[in-house]
């Protein structure tokens, strides 16, 4: 008992032992310390700038950290740091010519980044998907759509593609696409709709609600009816419009119309039969 308590105590004094003691003590107050600085960059650049600054500075801070403690920790248990940098090398070489669209995408990164079309919190559209943005670094955005799906898109795509910030500005313009009969007086139903709007209270009275005659459709008048709200108020606007457009056009006795068809029976085909308010059948 007394011998292998002697071998502990041997090993525990030994230079090994005491440089993996070391090694785990700088590892846990090297974390500590890294965690606090990545905190703090992160609430300086966000009180500086701006969420999408305050992550990245969160990011860089803590890859820096944790490359230099890292570092720190082999070296303190005796590895050689020059053989680990040229293996390093070595790799970053090879892993260059087999990764370059993740280049592509580090180089697409930086130029969203400086040109800054959208941050952290916007809602974009980039083709046919549109969502928030949740996250920006520097190989690829992660959009959240509005039924709750993760979507990455790398930033060479983003680069490459149309975008369409839709929450830069603080209002957005709701345009109703409408149809009226042709027998309708056109500027009663524009007086129609503009009050409506002014009655509306999420509707802005600047700009103005604009009522756009778009053509003739048909079997109906084709008009635009455009109004201006705040932008978190772009979907309540947009549907109690449309059920208070119906029910003051069914007050005011404006009719609005549904496609018509007209069937045509050859004299080489039987006539169609017919029936008039519960009669029988006819054959002409």
């Amino acid at each position: 008992m007394n011998d292998l308590f002697e071998q502990i105590t041997t090993w525990v004094m030994s230079p090994v032992a005491l440089s993996w003691l070391r090694a785990l003590l700088l590892l846990v107050g090297g974390a500590v310390a890294v965690r606090a600085l990545t905190a703090s960059a992160g609430r300086a650049a966000q009180a500086r700038w701006n969420p999408q600054a305050a992550m990245l500075a969160r990011r860089t801070v803590s890859l820096v950290g944790w490359t230099l403690l890292g570092a720190s920790v082999l070296r303190q248990l005796g590895f050689e740091l020059s053989v680990l940098m040229g293996a390093a090398g070595v790799l970053t070489v090879a892993a260059g010519f087999a990764s370059q669209t993740a280049a592509s995408n580090l180089i697409s990164g930086l130029f969203l980044i400086g040109e800054r079309p959208f941050v952290v919190g916007d809602v974009i559209r980039v083709d046919a998907v549109t969502g928030e943005v949740t996250d920006i670094d520097l190989v690829s955005v992660k959009l959240r759509t509005f039924d709750n799906l993760l979507v990455r898109v790398p930033n060479e795509t983003l680069l490459k593609s149309q975008i369409t910030n839709i929450t830069h500005y603080p209002i957005r313009r709701v345009d109703l696409q409408l149809g009226v009969a042709y027998h309708e007086d056109i500027e009663r139903v524009i007086e129609v709709l503009q009050d409506l709007a002014f009655r509306e209270p999420l509707c802005l009275d600047e700009p103005e609600p604009l009522v756009i005659h778009k053509g003739f459709g048909d079997s109906a008048v084709l008009l635009q009816f455009s109004v201006w709200a705040a932008r978190t108020n772009f979907l309540d606007v947009r549907t109690r419009l449309q059920i208070e457009i119906k029910k003051a056009f069914d007050e005011a006795g404006i009719e609005i119309p549904f496609p018509h068809r007209t069937i045509y029976a050859s004299s080489q085909t039987r006539p169609l039969p017919v029936r008039v308010q519960g009669g029988e059948p006819s054959g002409s």
